[in-house]
């Protein structure tokens, strides 16, 4: 059985928890938007107009780089989600009906840059149809958007997935055998009364709301000497700081040669952060 049950019935209604946790998550960061906003004196319902559509192209770009992506260990992929099984039956009141597989984010299958891509692109489209600052918007979202990637993680702890390999410590949590990728699917070398994995979802969470706190701390701090688009590029380095760990762990990670592409491309994000910090003080270092 799962540590908990994965669905909730409401009468007809299927309720999946990894959604609402989603939800609740961007609701939450929504929020942290919304004070950020007021303390740099802009309007906070812009917060609320944008949501939706962060949130739809967040959850669709995360998806398609899930669809696309391959784990290792897994025949998840373009093959599986286009030829091998296009379509799963679903119950919707009741009635039986076919379901495009790929859309079928409830089971889990979201890929965090691809949502940060997603959404940042929406915060673009949002910005220059209201003639918005652009960079200090997406200061403005980037501590509730690392808030909300802590909340959402635990859609993983319930879907028991993105876990690492196995440990004796003691906070590792059980994985049903059902929810486990090769070799961990050997019970003989596996037994699953006492096998327990590295909850490497937990320590993504931990480490984002850490940098959560982090961001606001600075951000009001070190208000005076930060530019607009700083603490997007703190949040772009103290993520991927954290994810190299974290991708170093997981078993089913998405290789380009023997390197997880979830690091290849947090590197990529370091360089950049660190990069606009240096490019925004070019001034700066021109007059010195």
């Amino acid at each position: 059985m799962p540590p908990i049950n994965p669905t909730l019935n409401i009468g007809p209604l299927v309720v999946h928890w990894y959604g609402v946790i989603i939800v609740l998550g961007a609701m939450a960061g929504a929020y942290a938007a919304t004070f950020e906003a007021k303390r740099r004196g802009e309007d906070p319902e812009h917060v609320w107009n944008g949501l939706v559509w962060c949130l739809i192209a967040g959850i669709l770009g995360a998806r398609l780089y899930h669809v696309v992506s391959t784990p290792q260990g897994t025949d998840i992929g373009l093959q599986y989600y286009f030829v091998t099984n296009p379509f799963e039956t679903v119950r919707l009141f009741g009635i039986a009906i076919p379901f495009p597989t790929a859309l079928m984010i409830w089971k889990g299958g979201l890929g965090i840059f691809g949502g940060i891509a997603g959404g940042a692109l929406a915060v673009v489209i949002y910005a220059w149809r209201n003639q918005l600052p652009l960079a200090r918007w997406l200061d403005i979202g980037a501590p509730g958007l690392i808030l909300a990637q802590a909340i959402g993680r635990w859609g993983n702890f319930i879907n028991q997935e993105l876990y690492g390999p196995p440990t004796t410590l003691a906070w590792g949590i059980p994985i049903d055998a059902q929810h486990r990728i090769p070799p961990y699917n050997d019970l003989s070398r596996y037994p699953l009364e006492s096998t327990r994995f590295h909850p490497t979802f937990l320590y993504e969470s931990l480490w984002n709301l850490a940098l959560f706190i982090v961001l606001m701390v600075v951000g009001r701090r070190y208000r005076d000497r930060l530019k607009d688009g700083d603490i997007l590029s703190l949040y772009l380095i103290g993520y991927s700081l954290g994810r190299i760990f974290v991708e170093s762990l997981r078993p089913d990670a998405w290789l380009i040669g023997s390197i997880p592409t979830a690091q290849l491309v947090s590197v990529v994000l370091i360089v950049l952060g660190v990069g606009l910090m240096a490019w925004r003080r070019r001034a700066e270092v021109a007059v010195q």
